[in-house]
């Protein structure tokens, strides 16, 4: 009899700064295997203000079947196109046509506050190892981070994003190419909130954005006009490091199931969001993983409830 195929909880920790946040999943085409790449905050290093969060590279996990041997693989090589070191949050990879396409959040250096401009940067990668710059995105405004894309039935591609300069809301943008895009306006505007995340599940459009205080649902039959339903991973778990609100998430749906892909910050429990006087326990952060439902026609995750994860072979 085949055991069951329950994933790890937590997911994954970063070995090195124990920082990981902000994960996406992609199938890694040439080697077979589920990647995670992430921010990888450096949560135990000692640091003035919020530079923690700061001088950041993407972190990268992979795993064979996603359920717990994830191995930390280092991080993402050849994104610096401009001297310094500076900081890489956030990123947001598709596969298409037999590419990669990297998104990812970029702030020049690394400061102490929250204070400098921000900017989508786009690359591009045949293996997910090696990548090339392509462009800095010209958007709503010169503070927005958080990508996410989604292809459209049209042909056309959808970026939906968080323009801290315009209330912290999520912008969206369109494109037909994947290289050149055309800001639309704002998509979601009832609160402050970061970390779009775009999904079709169930005949419907589904966004998840995290508010700070568990994570925002929102469905659409058009990806266009948004209605709110109530939160996800506002309450707390009981697996290990799950007793806290979910964050910045990705979904993957594969063969008619859906995973949520999140992190949680352990140690603060259903607390604040990120702060420079934190302690070391209060930085680090997990990646988990839960299953998605549907409940009277409503998104629901019940994080306790046990599941198989079950991938499939390869990624959209």
């Amino acid at each position: 009899m085949n055991k069951p195929r329950v994933p790890k909880a937590p997911l994954f920790r970063d070995p090195i700064y124990d920082g990981a946040a902000d994960p996406t999943i992609i199938w890694n085409h040439e080697e077979g295997s589920w990647w995670i790449l992430y921010t990888n905050r450096r949560a135990n290093v000692p640091c003035e203000g919020v530079s923690w969060v700061h001088g950041t590279d993407i972190g990268i996990a992979s795993s064979k079947d996603g359920l717990g041997n994830w191995l930390y693989r280092g991080t993402v090589k050849g994104l610096e196109f401009e001297n310094g070191r500076n900081t890489f949050w956030a990123p947001e990879v598709i596969w298409h046509d037999g590419t990669y396409h990297m998104y990812v959040s970029y702030v020049r250096g690394i400061p102490v506050d929250w204070s400098p401009e921000r900017e989508i940067i786009h690359y591009t990668s045949k293996n997910l190892w090696n990548w090339e710059f392509q462009s800095i995105l010209t958007l709503s405004s010169h503070k927005v981070i958080d990508a996410c894309v989604y292809p459209m039935p049209d042909g056309k591609w959808m970026m939906w994003y968080k323009d801290e300069a315009h209330g912290s809301h999520t912008y969206a943008a369109e494109s037909t190419d994947l290289y050149n895009w055309k800001v639309i306006g704002p998509a979601i505007t009832d609160c402050a909130h970061e970390g779009p995340n775009v999904f079709f599940w169930n005949d419907r459009y589904w966004m998840i954005t995290d508010h700070w205080k568990g994570l925002g649902v929102y469905y659409s039959h058009d990806a266009v006009n948004w209605i709110r339903q109530k939160d996800i991973l506002d309450t707390p778990g009981k697996r290990p490091d799950d007793a806290a609100y979910g964050h910045h998430a990705d979904v993957l749906v594969c063969n008619d199931q859906a995973y949520i892909f999140y992190f949680t910050h352990p140690g603060s429990g259903i607390g604040n969001s990120v702060n420079s006087e934190w302690s070391y326990e209060h930085k680090r952060t997990s990646i988990q993983v839960a299953k998605l439902e549907m409940k009277n026609n409503e998104l629901i995750c019940d994080r306790d409830k046990p599941f198989e994860l079950n991938l499939c072979n390869m990624g959209f």
